[in-house]
């Protein structure tokens, strides 16, 4: 938080409000759990008052968050932050942004749509990059032979950022940088794509029933891609209802979350990409206050561009993080460490002496 201190000039140069719209509670903990401490602390550390900053989220109903922020627009405030819970919903409030003359932060999923548009979040491609790469490891590691794969996507249907995922994990699996691949596709390991399919909406529930439907139909599956903990997790509850036993038949995800740790530890779930979201609430406080100031962010916080992946000739400027693929191996180093993740909870989770045989303490 010593760099966000250093915004305390910028801050008081500036005046109004930066409203912030997350948009559920559902489909991911790290709303409730992260982003909105973590926003908190920013916005504090940075010389915030209460009455500069307000968080709200949308409880994944597409017309509160566009209410969210009509309501935003008409106290006059100087910078919205949103993750928008669709596309489509990111573009009606950015639409209602611009017209209002006020610059938009797209928070950890892309807007694009108009000229005052901002992107904070992680590189998505190289996130799915880590899981494919995390995910072909693990085959290696537990010796699966015969890689017969299910890939369940994230809800490209609604959220851009799944596609890049995609795209990176295709890319490093399959060789193809691509939405999605076409089924029987082979690679040079000796693995085959049985099929890949989206859970529409990220819907964890659907993602179950999908996999549980293709796992009945060709039990030659032996090794699955999955774009987040939540949908790994409810692969596994198949798995596990099937009789599959850890280190078996690899599962893959991202966000590190608690459940998604315990499944690493236990042995259902290869890795995870961790992306410290403390940084990410940090980077978009910081973009925030330039913005609200009326001042031109300086190039260290607009490292790059991202590029809407549905029309190329479509790009945005960005703030790009990096991210990276948590396992068993430096589960301590990282997200324990950072204190991402409860300890406490997760030795309870999978009990002490699975803690302590990968050195978590």
């Amino acid at each position: 938080m010593a760099a966000m201190a250093q915004l305390k000039s910028v801050v008081s140069g500036g005046s109004g409000l930066v409203s912030v719209i997350l948009p559920d509670v559902t489909t991911s903990a790290r709303y409730t759990a992260y982003d909105l401490p973590y926003l908190t602390q920013a916005f504090q550390a940075a010389g915030f008052s209460a009455s500069d900053f307000k968080i709200q989220n949308a409880s994944g109903t597409t017309t509160t968050e566009v209410a969210i922020a009509q309501a935003a627009i008409a106290a006059n405030a100087k910078v919205l932050v949103v993750d928008p819970l669709d596309g489509p919903t990111g573009k009606q409030i950015q639409q209602l942004a611009a017209a209002a003359g006020i610059p938009m932060i797209s928070y950890d999923r892309a807007t694009f749509q108009g000229t005052a548009t901002y992107y904070v979040s992680f590189d998505n491609v190289q996130v799915g990059k880590l899981i494919g790469q995390g995910f072909m490891d693990c085959v290696t590691a537990w010796k699966v032979t015969n890689p017969m794969v299910f890939t369940l996507d994230g809800g490209q249907d609604t959220d851009p950022n799944a596609i890049d995922f995609a795209k990176g994990y295709n890319s490093v699996v399959w060789g193809q940088s691509v939405a999605q691949v076409p089924a029987g596709t082979t690679n040079s390991a000796g693995m085959k794509l049985v099929k890949e399919q989206l859970a529409p909406g990220w819907d964890n529930a659907k993602g179950q029933a999908i996999f549980q439907t293709a796992f009945t139909a060709n039990k030659s599956i032996n090794a699955t891609i999955e774009a987040n903990d939540g949908l790994a997790g409810a692969v596994i509850t198949d798995l596990k209802a099937a009789g599959v036993k850890p280190n078996t038949i690899p599962t893959t995800g991202q966000d590190a979350t608690l459940d998604g740790m315990a499944n690493v530890l236990q042995g259902w779930q290869c890795g995870s990409v961790y992306k410290p979201i403390y940084i990410e609430a940090q980077a978009a406080v910081a973009l925030a206050s330039y913005l609200r100031a009326g001042q031109t962010p300086p190039t260290a916080l607009l490292n790059g561009t991202t590029t809407d992946p549905t029309n190329s000739s479509v790009t945005e400027p960005a703030l790009l993080l990096t991210p990276m693929w948590v396992n068993t191996a430096n589960m301590e180093s990282t997200v324990i460490k950072d204190k991402f993740v409860d300890v406490t909870k997760l030795c309870t989770q999978v009990t002490q002496a699975v803690c302590t045989k990968y050195g978590i303490q």
